[in-house]
């Protein structure tokens, strides 16, 4: 085992390839390290590994149902640019990848890296640009449960909930909020009560730190920043927030309760959130594309 580790790390110094690629090609060449190289280069795994370190932020945000409807699959596949997000090939690449993880139900995140990696490359390969399955969600569902999903602006951003009562509709109705609104949680209930108190930790310091609030009797901050951190975490709570179809911007734990309903459990991905973006004009972006054809 020492051996195979001393050896996975040489092949990536050597080729800058993935720790599984090498780990593979090692165990196909017989441990022979010149041997693992070609098989890399061979594999096209080298032309890949040269695009590890480009920014891909664009992509696709696409919801999957199982054959038999009791689990759904919401999964991020990144590229580089949004000419390639809108071709079929790329397209393909994300069917592809959730049939796979949808037969599969692997349990990590590094788990599905592994059972794709070979998918990837061969793409990678094939489009010219870094590819990344960077997230996915596998929800399940009992059978007096039912799922809603929406998928907004072909898969820029995309939710799915699992709902216990209502109907399909409203269950739509939820996924359309939870992709508009964006919540964390499903309630305040169901929140960390440490993530709560490092908010506060937090709003103290910036409360102690305001010049304005000089003076004030401690009692008086101290509802200051517990009035804070309540508003900051009724925004990330579903059941708290205004329910984007009421007129009457009704909290949504209102509506579930005249639907004599409850949200199970929801996951919401918006395609390159928290990724840093390099711009690129649209000119730019196909003379590129044209580059990598010729």
């Amino acid at each position: 085992m020492a051996d195979m580790i001393a050896l996975i790390k040489e092949l990536r110094e050597i080729t800058g390839a993935g720790m599984m690629d090498c780990k593979k090609a090692l165990l196909e060449s017989n441990m022979d390290l010149k041997a693992a190289q070609e098989w890399l280069k061979e594999k096209g795994v080298l032309k890949a590994a040269k695009k590890a370190d480009r920014v891909a932020a664009e992509g696709l945000s696409l919801v999957y149902a199982s054959a038999d409807g009791a689990s759904m699959l919401l999964v991020e596949v990144n590229c580089e640019t949004d000419f390639v997000s809108r071709g079929e090939p790329f397209r393909a690449l994300v069917d592809e990848t959730a049939r796979i993880l949808l037969a599969k139900n692997p349990a990590s995140l590094e788990e599905a890296l592994s059972l794709t990696m070979d998918l990837f490359t061969d793409a990678t390969v094939k489009i010219g640009e870094k590819l990344s399955l960077r997230r996915f969600a596998l929800l399940s569902k009992t059978s007096n449960q039912q799922f809603g999903q929406y998928v907004h602006m072909n898969g820029v951003v995309s939710s799915i909930v699992v709902v216990e009562g209502g109907d399909a509709t409203f269950a739509e109705q939820l996924a359309m909020h939870i992709t508009d609104r964006n919540p964390e949680y499903v309630s305040l209930d169901a929140i960390d009560p440490t993530l709560i108190a490092e908010e506060k930790a937090k709003q103290q310091a910036l409360v102690a730190a305001d010049e304005k609030l000089a003076g004030k009797p401690a009692n008086i901050l101290e509802k200051i920043v517990e009035g804070k951190v309540n508003t900051l975490f009724k925004e990330k709570s579903l059941d708290a927030q205004p329910f984007m179809m009421s007129e009457t911007e009704e909290p949504v734990k209102n509506v579930l309760a005249k639907h004599k309903a409850k949200v199970v459990q929801f996951a919401r991905f918006k395609v390159g959130e928290g990724i840093e973006k390099k711009v690129v004009d649209f000119a730019s972006e196909v003379e590129a594309q044209l580059k990598n054809t010729r």
